[in-house]
């Protein structure tokens, strides 16, 4: 029963910015990394952003510099900022948690439905 809803998604131009976020709901006993993937028509799914709960950050190097995630672990949410947008980065953007399950600490993989962006030029 464990959720995850993105939001923030949209139609901007270039060099604009989005925010999105990613809340994940339901029961749970703890998160130990969250992150972003996007799709774009034609390609496969690949990595932008994974934060673990201690902070650790890891990037794809295509938005280093342009993008940053951040999470706030009591609302359990993870957002992702993203500024200078391009056109290139046009594609569903997905959150993915990794969620801490049960008392004994087994960690099971919850995928949002994903939002649209979309970057003109």
């Amino acid at each position: 029963q464990v959720q995850l809803v993105e939001s923030g998604g949209g139609l901007v131009q270039s060099g604009e910015s989005l925010r999105l976020s990613c809340t994940t709901s339901g029961r749970i006993f703890g998160g130990n990394t969250m992150g972003w993937f996007r799709q774009a028509p034609g390609k496969q799914r690949e990595l932008v952003a994974t934060m673990t709960g201690g902070g650790t950050t890891n990037y794809a190097d295509f938005v280093k510099g342009r993008f940053t995630i951040s999470r706030d672990n009591a609302k359990n949410t993870v957002y992702l900022q993203m500024n200078s947008l391009k056109p290139e980065d046009t594609a569903v953007y997905y959150c993915r948690a990794e969620v801490i399950v049960n008392i004994e600490g087994a960690k099971r993989e919850f995928w949002g439905q994903g939002t649209q962006v979309t970057v003109s030029s």
